[in-house]
C-alpha cells in the first residue's frame, strides 16, 4: 500500500507492504538504486545506512512487547527511510500506529498550511524518528510497571507464580537490549553522512536523537538489573521455604524413627517380651513412645533446631 503526501517542494512516501510495482513506479520517480528498491520489498536482516549521491538509506529495527504466536524470533518494527533533498520515503512491513496518526497531522497542517510542518525531509525523518523512540520508552515503562508488581507478589509470599513472570519480564528486557544495540553505530555513521548531505546545522538534532538512544538503552540496562535482583531474592526466597520443608520433614524422620523401633520391638512375637502380657502393657508401650518423643522434642530445641 501506498500513501503519497505533498507539502509544498517536499514529497512524502509512505509504503506498507510495497508491492513491486509501487516500488518500481516510486524509483523511477526519484532516481533510487534498483539494489536500494529491491531491498524495498521485504524485511531486511540487519539495520545499516548507505550513503548515495542524492539520497540517504537507513535501515532501523525498533525492538516491541508485542510476541506474535507464530514464531519464536525476537519482536521488531522494521522501518526502512531513503531521504533526499526534497522527498522522503519510508517503508515498514506492517501497520504502525505511529504513522497512521504522524499522516494525520502532516494532512492537517499541510491543508492549513499555518507552518508546523516543514518542508525538509531531514525534518520528516527526525519527527517520526523520535516518535518511533517514544515508542520503546513507553514499552520500557510497562516492563518496569511489571517488575513493580512482580516485588508486590514476591514479598507476599507468591515466589513460585513469579518465576515464570520473571521469565517473561526477562525476555522483554533481553529483546529490547538486542533491539537497541544495533542503532549505536547506526546513528554515529548517520551523524557524518546527514553533515555531509543536509548540512551542520542538522548535526544537533541527530545528537538529540542518539540522546533519546542512549536514554533508552540506560532505562534498559536498570531495569534488567532490577530483574536480576528479583530473580535472585524470589531464588532465595524458594530455596529457604524449600529448606524449611525438608527441615521439618527431616524433623518428622527422627521423631518416627525411634517410635517405628519401639513399636516393632514389643511387636516381636517373643515369649519374654518386656511388659508385654501384664496389666496395661499398652499403656506402658504408649507412654515409652510418648517419652521418647518428648525427650527428641527437647533435644531439637536445645539445638534450635526447632
Amino acid at each position: 500500500m501506498l500513501h503519497r503526501h505533498e507539502y509544498k517542494n517536499l514529497v512524502w512516501i509512505d509504503f506498507e507492504c510495497p508491492t513491486l510495482e509501487e516500488v518500481r513506479r516510486v524509483a523511477n520517480e526519484f532516481g533510487i538504486n534498483p539494489s536500494v528498491a529491491d531491498e524495498l520489498l521485504s524485511p531486511t536482516l540487519r539495520p545499516h545506512t548507505e550513503r548515495y549521491d542524492e539520497y540517504l538509506y537507513l535501515v532501523l529495527h525498533f525492538p516491541t512487547l508485542q510476541h506474535p504466536a507464530h514464531t519464536a524470533v525476537a519482536p521488531e518494527h522494521e522501518v526502512d527511510f531513503i531521504i533526499g533533498k526534497n522527498f522522503i520515503i519510508t517503508t515498514r512491513y506492517e501497520e504502525l500506529t505511529t504513522f497512521v496518526e504522524f499522516r494525520k497531522v502532516f494532512e492537517v497542517n499541510s491543508s492549513l498550511d499555518e507552518g508546523h510542518i516543514s518542508e525538509n525531509a531531514f525534518d520528516i525523518f527526525l519527527l517520526l524518528t523520535k516518535r518511533l523512540y517514544r515508542i520503546v520508552d513507553v514499552d520500557i515503562d510497562k516492563i518496569r510497571d511489571t517488575l513493580e508488581y512482580i516485588e508486590k507478589e514476591i514479598f507476599e509470599g507468591r515466589e513460585r507464580e513469579m518465576v515464570e513472570a520473571l521469565s517473561r519480564a526477562g525476555r522483554d528486557i533481553l529483546n529490547i537490549k538486542q533491539g537497541l544495540d544495533p542503532h549505536q553505530d547506526i546513528l554515529s555513521s548517520l551523524n557524518e553522512l546527514t553533515v555531509e548531505l543536509a548540512g551542520k546545522e542538522y548535526a544537533s538534532q541527530i545528537h538529540s536523537i542518539e540522546n533519546m538512544y542512549y536514554r533508552s538503552r540506560k532505562h534498559t540496562t536498570r531495569i534488567w538489573q532490577t530483574m536480576v535482583e528479583l530473580r535472585e531474592t524470589n531464588n532465595s526466597l524458594l530455596s529457604t521455604k524449600q529448606n524449611e520443608v525438608m527441615k521439618i520433614f527431616t524433623i518428622l524422620a527422627f521423631v518416627t524413627f525411634p517410635l517405628s523401633l519401639v513399636a516393632s520391638i514389643f511387636g516381636m512375637n517373643t515369649i519374654n517380651t518386656p511388659f508385654v502380657g501384664s496389666n496395661y502393657d499398652f499403656w506402658i508401650v504408649i507412654g515409652l513412645m510418648a517419652c521418647a518423643t518428648f525427650f527428641m522434642f527437647l533435644f531439637f530445641r536445645h539445638k534450635r533446631w526447632l
